[in-house]
């Protein structure tokens, strides 16, 4: 019966899916309608497309995970990530919108490029994509990687089938509608994450007998390493502030995503983007609350449990009755596949765009585009299934080498700054080279501090010391757009 439901649902939210790419190829007409819908998003469409980018299958799967492992000092990352949101739709916000609109901005690797000449733009256009490509097909793994794990605990189906099933569904309505589908679907995708985290959690918790009885649960348990429920962790005051800020720090990461960054370049007016706000931190409160709650519950009810990142899975069959389980398994599967398609269509930007492929065949600027996301697609499926890593790890990565190359010049230019181009391609090459150093061969320290803060010291330097003060237009300066 379990295995029935979670079937139909999921083919009535698929069908939904493909529904909407389809209204939305309506809407599709050129380049700029594909890659950023037209500059005309609404604020619930704007905000909850946006919190759902941000936070889907890491924050299921991985977030939750991190919490049942840590204990309370895994909730200092939340802070960062709530920072990382004021941030960018209020600081960020009104001068990226105005700047992108009053130089017709299609991509975060225009804003980046602005004002270079065009040996400069070329150079800074190649290493940005080159970047992009390299860590989104990371993320898209880490997206098809939890898709197939909950399609194979679901239906018992093995991961190459399991992935396929998703990354197909995913393309014909990210193909279809371009950033208008992906930003609607993304959207329903956040409501149907809001309305998870509230019912399991508070289902779990009342199942553990109140949050009195999960920490007295986690107390009384053998296996509950110590310092879990304390904030520093049990560790030494240096361990503590390093993994504090190391995790802290995972809020950087949100200044350089191209695909959140986009949302901002289109919302359609200053009106739009404040409410959109709202909606947004609203959601993201509600999210990470809720997944902090249920790790703990699940810590509580299932304190012999290994397997950190299934225990979003386990909670829900766990205490959840096998119908409404069922709907909740199927929902949260969609969510996860439907994640990866905001970053296909920045990726496929990067290529089709950034990099003028399109442009070199201009009558056929949406076919290159829809082309170079399937190309995408089908690398990152190759990486699904041949380099095996945690889902978790495979997004902070991915994150922290993109906000350290692009958040940089972000934070200069939105200050009123104009790095030199060759500052600019310096602080993108340090950033990302440190990020992939700390990661792979050198000690990192606690909360992984060094590849996921470290590498902004020194870009940020190199942008703001060789740069001057920015000319605007009067529409950058009233935030009006053009």
């Amino acid at each position: 019966m379990n295995s029935t439901v979670i079937l139909v649902t999921l083919v009535v939210y698929k069908l939904t899916l493909v529904g909407i790419g389809l209204w939305a190829s309506r809407r599709t007409h050129d380049e700029t309608d594909f890659l950023l819908g037209g500059r005309a998003l609404g604020p619930w469409v704007a905000g909850l497309s946006y919190a759902a980018s941000t936070s889907s299958a890491w924050v299921l799967l991985g977030f939750s995970g991190f919490v049942f492992v840590n204990g309370l000092s895994a909730l200092w990352m939340v802070p960062g990530i709530l920072l990382g949101y004021v941030v960018v739709w209020l600081w960020f916000g009104p001068r990226l919108r105005a700047d992108s609109r009053a130089r017709n901005h299609v991509t975060l690797t225009d804003y980046l490029a602005a004002g270079a000449g065009p040996a400069a733009r070329w150079a800074i256009a190649i290493l940005a994509s080159a970047f992009i490509l390299f860590c989104f097909i990371f993320y898209i793994a880490a997206q098809f990687q939890a898709a197939g794990e909950s399609f194979a605990t679901t239906f018992n189906l093995g991961q190459t089938e399991s992935v396929l099933i998703g990354a197909v569904v995913i393309l014909i309505y990210a193909l279809l509608g371009g950033f208008w589908a992906v930003s609607v679907t993304d959207a329903l995708q956040a409501i149907i994450m809001a309305l998870i985290a509230i019912v399991l959690p508070v289902t779990a918790v009342m199942a553990a007998g109140g949050f009195g009885g999960v920490f007295e649960a986690i107390a009384a348990a053998p296996s509950t390493p110590e310092g879990y429920l304390s904030f520093d962790g049990g560790r030494a005051p240096h361990l503590f502030i390093g993994f504090a800020l190391g995790i802290f720090s995972i809020g950087l990461g949100t200044f350089g995503q191209p695909h959140l960054l986009a949302r901002l370049m289109a919302v359609r007016d200053e009106r739009a983007r404040r409410a959109g706000f709202i909606i947004a931190i609203t959601w993201a409160l509600i999210i990470y609350a809720g997944m902090s709650s249920l790790a703990l519950a699940g810590r509580a009810l299932h304190p012999e449990l290994d397997a950190n990142e299934t225990i979003f899975h386990v909670m829900t069959q766990s205490v959840l009755p096998p119908v409404l389980a069922g709907v909740v398994l199927a929902a949260v599967l969609s969510a996860v596949m439907s994640t990866v398609d905001s970053i296909l269509l920045a990726a496929a930007g990067a290529v089709s765009h950034d990099l003028g492929a399109a442009r070199r065949w201009r009558a056929h600027e949406l076919l290159v585009a829809r082309l170079v996301m399937a190309a995408i697609c089908i690398l990152a499926i190759i990486m699904t299934l041949n380099v095996p890593a945690t889902i978790f790890g495979r997004v902070l990565f991915a994150w922290s080498a993109l906000g350290a190359a692009f958040g940089p010049i972000v934070v200069a230019r939105v200050a009123g700054r104009d790095p030199a181009p060759w500052a600019r391609i310096a602080a993108m090459a340090t950033g990302f080279a440190l990020t992939v150093a700390f990661n792979q061969f050198l000690p990192s320290g606690p909360g992984q501090i060094g590849e996921r803060l470290l590498p902004w010291l020194p870009a940020l330097a190199i942008v703001f010391a060789f740069s001057r003060p920015a000319r605007r237009t009067d529409a950058m300066l009233n935030g009006s757009g053009a």
